[in-house]
């Protein structure tokens, strides 16, 4: 048995790109960074990661309709590897398949109302998922 589970939260890299198959359903790319600040040796250090994401359905016009580059996100999804050969060599991809993408407000701190506080309880929730029992290698 296997788990593939993910929540990701960032900010779009480029505008979405949407496409539609042949049977008129529509696919949107998008790409986000997500941040990460951690400490080593007692120096705050900041590392930047980007991904793939592929959004389906609805929510990929809607991503193609209200996001642009910058807009930040929430995704909920899994991840898939594509592998390839090119030129007798081998070569692989990982990419987020989007259950769910969560539009964030431009300025969180401009936000008011219940809008805010479902934010705040989808990113406690979130944040919430990785206990500290789940960290098994930490960089000090």
């Amino acid at each position: 048995m296997s788990l593939n589970i993910l929540s990701m939260m960032g900010n779009l890299t480029r505008e979405p790109e949407i496409k539609h198959i042949t049977s008129g359903k529509a696919v949107c790319s998008l790409s986000i960074a997500n941040n990460r600040t951690y400490n080593k040796n007692k120096e705050k250090m900041d590392e930047v990661s980007y991904f793939d994401v592929e959004v389906w359905g609805t929510s990929a016009e809607n991503c193609a309709k209200y996001l642009k580059k910058g807009s930040g996100i929430i995704v909920e999804g899994r991840l898939r590897q594509e592998r390839w050969e090119k030129d007798g060599k081998p070569h692989s991809n990982v990419k987020i398949i989007a259950n769910a993408v969560h539009f964030l407000p431009k300025s969180q701190s401009n936000v008011a109302g219940p809008e805010s506080a479902a934010l705040k309880n989808l990113v406690e929730e979130v944040a919430s998922a990785v206990s500290a029992e789940d960290v098994v290698w930490n960089e000090n």
